[in-house]
Parts: C-alpha cells; sequence; structure tokens
C-alpha cells in the first residue's frame, strides 16, 4: 500500500471527505477555530466517521509544511489514478477536452490549472514529467479539491503525446502571442487539447512544431500576457461554448 499523503485546507480536504471518505486515515483541526466554517467542516467530518484530533498551529504547519492550513490538515490514503491517457480517453463518451501544460513549474499555477480544469469540465491535464510541477500537498491547496477530481497525466515525452492525440482525431492548439488567428477564430468544435506554456517563456519550440495550430488570447488592452491558470480558464470555456452547445 502506498504512504500516506497530506491534504490541507477546507475546500482540498472538504472535497475528500465528500468523494472517498474512506481514504481519510484522520483530520487534525485547530481547536482555537470555533466559526461556522470550521462547525460545517466538523459535522462533515463526523458524518463521515473520521477521526478528528485537535492539535495547534504550530503542529499543523509541521503536518502540513506551512502555515496556509486553515486550521485543518488530513493524512489520507492515494486515490488509484487513470494509468495513462489511452486508458482515459478510451472511456470518454463525448468528444475529449484536454488541457496541456507545457513547462509549468510553479504549484500555485498547477493547482489553479486544475481548479479551472475542473471547472470547464476538462477530462485531464497533461504535462511532461521533466518540465512540470508534480502534484503535493500545496498543489492541492491551491486547486481546492480538483487535484482529486481531475486527472494529471504526467508523460515522458510530450511531442509524441501530442503526436498520439492527433492520430485520435483531436486537434491540438497551442497558445501563442505570435499567433496569426485569435482564439474565437480557431476551430473548437470536435475533440480539442489545449496547448499552454509557462507565463513569460511560452510553448517550446517542439511543442509549438508539434500542435495542429496555434492560437493567442484576443487581448485589445495593455497587458499582453496573463498568468497561464488565467489562460487556462480563458481557452477552456471558449471551447466548452462549442463543444457542449
Amino acid at each position: 500500500m502506498s504512504s500516506p499523503k497530506v491534504l490541507f485546507g477546507f475546500h482540498a480536504v472538504g472535497v475528500r471527505l465528500k468523494t472517498a471518505p474512506a481514504s481519510v486515515i484522520e483530520v487534525y483541526v485547530d481547536p482555537g477555530r470555533r466559526d461556522a466554517r470550521m462547525k460545517q467542516f466538523l459535522a462533515r467530518a463526523a458524518e463521515a466517521g473520521v477521526r478528528v484530533i485537535e492539535a495547534d498551529g504550530a503542529r499543523l504547519a509541521r503536518l502540513c509544511g506551512g502555515a496556509g492550513h486553515q486550521g485543518v490538515v488530513a493524512r489520507v490514503q492515494p486515490i488509484a489514478q487513470t494509468h495513462s491517457l489511452d486508458e482515459l480517453l478510451d472511456g470518454v463518451a463525448e468528444p475529449p477536452l484536454l488541457l496541456v501544460l507545457d513547462g509549468v513549474t510553479d504549484p500555485h499555477n498547477l493547482g489553479a490549472c486544475l481548479r479551472v480544469a475542473d471547472g470547464a469540465g476538462a477530462h485531464a491535464v497533461i504535462a511532461p514529467k521533466d518540465h512540470a510541477a508534480g502534484i503535493n500537498a500545496t498543489v492541492a491547496k491551491v486547486a481546492s479539491g480538483a487535484a482529486e477530481t481531475v486527472p494529471y497525466l504526467m508523460v515522458t515525452n510530450l511531442a509524441r503525446t501530442l503526436g498520439e492525440l492527433k492520430e485520435r482525431g483531436i486537434w491540438v492548439i497551442g497558445t501563442s502571442d505570435d499567433a496569426s488567428q485569435t482564439l474565437y477564430q480557431a476551430d473548437l468544435k470536435g475533440p480539442t487539447a489545449l496547448v499552454l506554456g509557462a507565463e513569460g517563456k511560452g510553448l517550446r519550440q517542439k511543442t509549438r512544431d508539434t500542435v495542429d495550430t496555434l492560437a493567442r488570447l484576443d487581448m485589445p488592452g495593455a497587458i499582453r500576457s496573463l498568468n497561464v491558470s488565467n489562460a487556462a480558464a480563458i481557452s477552456l470555456y471558449a471551447a466548452t461554448r462549442h463543444l457542449r452547445r
């Protein structure tokens, strides 16, 4: 059995209590918090039959490795994830919508992207193993539970994986400030994979060479770039507007 991992924050722990309560080993809470949010959380933990342990702020910080725990930390068993992209796509009945992150190494950005992907109904987030952040407690906290609900697949060779998506009939669209067309002019009517690079660096050249087409965000204002999670939100919701009419 895999070693337990740590989740912290109301959203991340609350989603696990809701979706897989049997996987929660124990929850640590700050007894100094007696507000309505904590009372509601404790009621959910009691309903799930989870052991609750009181712990001061210093102990909670040690458990999760930081101070952003909101008074809630949990030890949980890892949940089995989809083992491969092929397995995931074979199980999707509707046109796939995928978010691909090329070079996003900041865990806060990854967490925000996972949260956006969940909200838009994306089927998975894909990233290269060598140029990406992995799932950790910070990612789970920022994702507000989405790290538990959206498959995050790290692949050995991103260009090869994009090629395999194209072979499956998935239209692979990369985002770039210098693209000739805007995202709203791109073909978003069928199975789609949206590929975003890190802010500042953008897509790596090999990734640019592999995508079917490039598109840019329509930004008439003075600011010429967005945080990758903001760009992901705009891109995914533009795609869902066509896919789920």
